[in-house]
């Protein structure tokens, strides 16, 4: 464009009581000019010269390119990869629209919505959010220390988008069939008052010892005081993992002694129902990336769409359970 046509358009924009979504749209159609080669530039950055993944070996040797990544070929396995072999963003295309919808994922836009505003079909967009999620919720936040919370909250049983149902269908907000918890899954929550949190989808029901030493030992430090509610799997788990335990007896009527409380927890648990509202219900296969979503946007940690792909694509350990 010359440069007088530019000035034409810029003043003519200029003019115009544009609205905050149409400043939205302009802002992201501008970032979709430059979109392409920042975020094939952002992945080889975060991901760096890395091992083979398909044999682990670190000796590999550049063997091209292909759809504007570098691809390398590992010498003891002879097998090519690129900088996104092995994450779950592996084979998606579109990455010119990676950034918008990394932008989407941070305002927890719905499917739809987000789907419109990238300009994607509603089905990459529902792709793109549990693959882009999971990538993201798979680094491992730091061991809990010091005085950790746990508690668990309930989320009905929802086989949304099953084309196979184990039970007849209910309308959307249905209620159990049964009295408790038997139908609810169950997500489980440990934070410590340094405001780290794990959030993990421990199946159906009440949770036992052996669920909790699944989860929870893994995440704790061995010299962490451990704080929770009266419920009796909690000493059991304490003893087999060998840390300190302290209850809140609730049916005595007491909610907190001190610095023994679960404030943190229950607040993490209230914002977690209210944002989770937005997507008027959620497949409880997809809960364990929904808790992730959420523990990301509480933490604060990642605040633009560069932070989400660099987390995306970084070299990690391996997926906690």
């Amino acid at each position: 464009m010359r440069t007088s046509g530019f000035q034409h358009l810029f003043r003519a924009l200029a003019q115009l009581p544009l609205s905050a979504d149409e400043i939205a749209c302009l802002r992201d159609w501008l970032a979709t000019l430059e979109a392409p080669g920042r975020c094939l530039a952002l992945i080889e950055q975060a991901k760096g010269r890395c091992a083979c993944p398909h044999c682990g070996n670190a000796r590999c040797h550049r063997s091209g390119h292909a759809n504007g990544l570098q691809r390398y070929r590992c010498i003891a396995c002879h097998h090519s990869f690129n900088a996104l072999t092995g994450t779950p963003l592996a084979r998606l295309r579109h990455r010119d629209k990676w950034l918008a919808y990394f932008q989407c994922l941070i305002d927890s836009r719905t499917v739809r919505a987000a789907a419109e505003r990238v300009a994607v079909a509603k089905s990459t967009s529902f792709r793109w959010r549990h693959r882009f999620v999971a990538a993201v919720r798979c680094e491992e936040p730091p061991t809990l220390k010091g005085i950790v919370e746990a508690d668990e909250t309930y989320v009905l049983e929802s086989q949304k988008g099953s084309r196979h149902l184990d039970r007849p269908a209910r309308k959307r907000g249905g209620r159990a069939t049964c009295r408790g918890i038997s139908q609810h899954e169950c997500v489980l929550v440990a934070r410590d008052r340094g405001k780290t949190t794990h959030a993990f989808h421990a199946g159906q029901g009440e949770p036992d010892a052996e669920r909790l030493l699944r989860y929870l030992k893994p995440v704790l430090a061995c010299d962490a005081l451990l704080v929770s509610y009266g419920a009796a799997a909690y000493p059991a788990f304490a003893k087999l993992a060998r840390i300190s335990h302290r209850a809140i007896n609730v049916r005595a009527g007491e909610h907190a002694r001190g610095a023994i409380h679960v404030n943190g927890v229950n607040g993490w648990h209230s914002r977690f129902k209210t944002w989770l509202r937005v997507f008027c219900g959620v497949a409880s296969r997809y809960l364990a990336n929904y808790a992730g979503w959420q523990m990301v946007l509480d933490a604060a940690s990642l605040t633009i769409p560069e932070h989400w792909l660099r987390a995306a694509v970084a070299p990690r350990q391996q997926e906690r359970p």
